[in-house]
């Protein structure tokens, strides 16, 4: 039987991913006043609505509205539900404990330079090129039958297909393709249909041939440990890809609302399962070893958070 993998990418404009970098530039703005800001911040937007839900706790205060309508201007209508992080879980954040549980993956292979799946890859590449042409909503997906492009298809709002199909055909070769399947369109984004933040975990992580944790990440400060975590577990991944030289590297995380160190911290190396030493897995020790109080967040809102040559990735 013939080994089949499939991935999917979506350009910046996707609504979901309007919604993560609408998060994201309001946890780097609340950073950059205040280094400690607690931030969970929700988005959902469609349809001249956006809104805004969470937790906040920071020695600052922002206007909300006027950020968000920097991005997607003044016809939107702006709802916040913006309140502080409840002090029974902040009791737990303030002795250096995890924000929340959860199960937090890191993958590394070394079938690709940037040592993410070869369709992963492939699906995120193709997408950027297309955006550099056509910068509106758009989607890829692309097909691998025993490692080999199989099928393509791609959808982008205000293309022509041939024009679409010519170019996707020069820059992935395949053996089928779909373009513009449903046909040409040219109402995309917010304006056609909702987003919300968090939704696009699988394509924000490796794509759906790897486990994915429990949780998103835009719009979360670094004691959310479903964020900070997926992060060190991908350099963690990424360290013993090279130490062993290895084909692929799984690591498994999972830790406890309050609790300082995970209760699990494995890695399965080349499928051989052994315990992950040597790395400080506590929050704090991940916000200073992948350097987060000098990263904007928002940087990573689009095209993925890995493989793209963060600190986590090195």
């Amino acid at each position: 039987m013939p080994t089949i993998r499939t991935c999917e990418f979506v350009s910046p404009k996707h609504p979901d991913k309007l919604c993560d970098y609408i998060a994201d530039t309001i946890l780097d703005a609340y950073l950059a006043q205040d280094v400690d800001s607690r931030v969970a911040v929700e988005v959902m937007g469609g349809h001249n609505h956006i809104t805004l839900s969470g937790e906040v706790t920071s020695r600052t205060s922002l206007d909300l509205i006027a950020i968000v309508r920097e991005i997607v201007g003044d016809t939107y209508e702006i709802h916040q539900y913006i309140q502080p992080q409840s002090p029974e879980i902040a009791a737990g954040v303030d002795t250096g404990g995890a924000g929340d549980q959860g199960i937090m993956i890191g993958y590394a292979t070394n079938e690709t330079p940037s040592l993410m799946p070869k369709e992963y890859a492939l699906a995120r590449d193709l997408c950027q090129k297309i955006y550099e042409v056509y910068p509106y909503d758009g989607k890829v997906q692309v097909t691998l039958k025993d490692d080999e492009v199989d099928v393509v298809v791609a959808s982008f709002q205000n293309s022509h297909s041939g024009d679409l199909e010519k170019m996707v055909r020069e820059l992935l070769p395949s053996n089928e393709y779909h373009i513009n399947e449903a046909g040409e369109w040219s109402l995309g984004g917010l304006d056609a249909d909702s987003g919300l933040s968090g939704r696009k975990i699988v394509i924000d992580a490796y794509g759906p041939n790897v486990p994915v944790g429990g949780g998103s990440f835009s719009g979360k400060d670094y004691t959310k440990v479903d964020r900070s975590g997926a992060y060190m577990a991908r350099k963690i991944a990424v360290d013993l890809l090279k130490k062993n030289n290895a084909k692929t590297v799984l690591v498994k995380l999972a830790y406890v609302i309050g609790r300082r160190e995970p209760v699990m911290a494995t890695a399965l190396i080349d499928s051989v399962e052994q315990p992950i030493e040597g790395y400080d897995l506590s929050p704090s020790g991940i916000r200073s070893f992948l350097k987060l109080k000098e990263f904007k967040f928002k940087e990573a809102a689009a095209w993925g958070h890995f493989g793209r040559g963060f600190v986590w990735d090195l």
